[in-house]
């Protein structure tokens, strides 16, 4: 039996590398994209020892063109796409809102949701057009998508935006045979959450400072695996993952 594709964005480190691995594990071959090549090549060759097989795909996802000829890319080496988890993101720097800077605000919109949108635009004309007809999208949310921290109006805006991209992909796309679901993680040991346990931590909604704990960004890929393993009859529409003690229930 062939493999089934998975297409990784944002695969180069922290979740989507993690992602990556656990689909590798699973089976899946993985189209491999984040901005730079090389730490591609180093998820490429993890892979491999996992008796896995990738793609190397560098994209920027903030580029309309660049996506385009991702999926290009996809089509034509493997003729198929089952499964997109569209991971790639970014935040910007803790600041008022007042102060932050409109091109900062532009990009992390650019990134987290005009990305995330051309991916799912891209990923549904391969999943209609193929046969058998059909695939998952998985969307990376977040926390913030239910609460924010502290300054974070931006990467916080977006994420509630990708709860809605996610509805109306769901919806939408029933016709075809695609799924679209969410995991919303919550406090992934990661390079990006790195700063929560570092010096003071960061801030909390009282004004005050703290270190987080945090959770291995395996159980996020294991995650995704379920999601992505059930027969398209069946949808994880969101799904929570997160660092069990972390200040997230009752906080605020």
């Amino acid at each position: 039996m062939t493999a089934k594709i998975a297409l990784v964005t944002g695969a180069g480190s922290g979740v989507g590398r993690a992602v990556s691995h656990a689909l590798g594990k699973a089976g899946y071959t993985i189209v491999l994209a984040s901005r730079r090549k090389e730490p591609l090549e180093v998820v490429a060759a993890e892979l491999k020892d996992l008796g896995a097989d990738s793609f190397v795909v560098p994209t920027d996802v903030a580029n309309r063109d660049s996506i385009l000829a991702l999926f290009a890319a996809t089509k034509a080496k493997y003729g198929r796409l089952d499964v997109l988890f569209n991971n790639a993101g970014m935040g910007a720097p803790p600041v008022p809102i007042e102060d932050l800077p409109f091109e900062t605000w532009q990009q992390v919109v650019a990134t987290n949701l005009t990305g995330m949108f051309l991916c799912t635009q891209e990923a549904i004309k391969i999943m209609k057009a193929q046969d058998p007809q059909g695939g998952r999208i998985i969307n990376n949310g977040s926390i913030s998508a239910h609460a924010p921290r502290p300054y974070s109006i931006a990467y916080t805006s977006t994420k509630h935006a990708v709860t809605g991209l996610t509805k109306s992909t769901s919806l939408d796309t029933r016709k075809y045979n695609i799924c679209c679901g969410q995991v919303d993680i919550g406090n992934a040991a990661t390079p990006m959450t790195d700063r929560m346990v570092v010096g003071d931590g960061v801030p909390q909604a009282n004004g005050t400072k703290m270190m987080e704990p945090r959770m291995d960004a395996s159980a996020v890929g294991n995650a995704v695996v379920y999601m992505a393993s059930l027969p398209l009859d069946a949808n994880v529409l969101f799904m929570t993952v997160m660092a069990n003690t972390m200040p997230f229930v009752g906080r605020g």
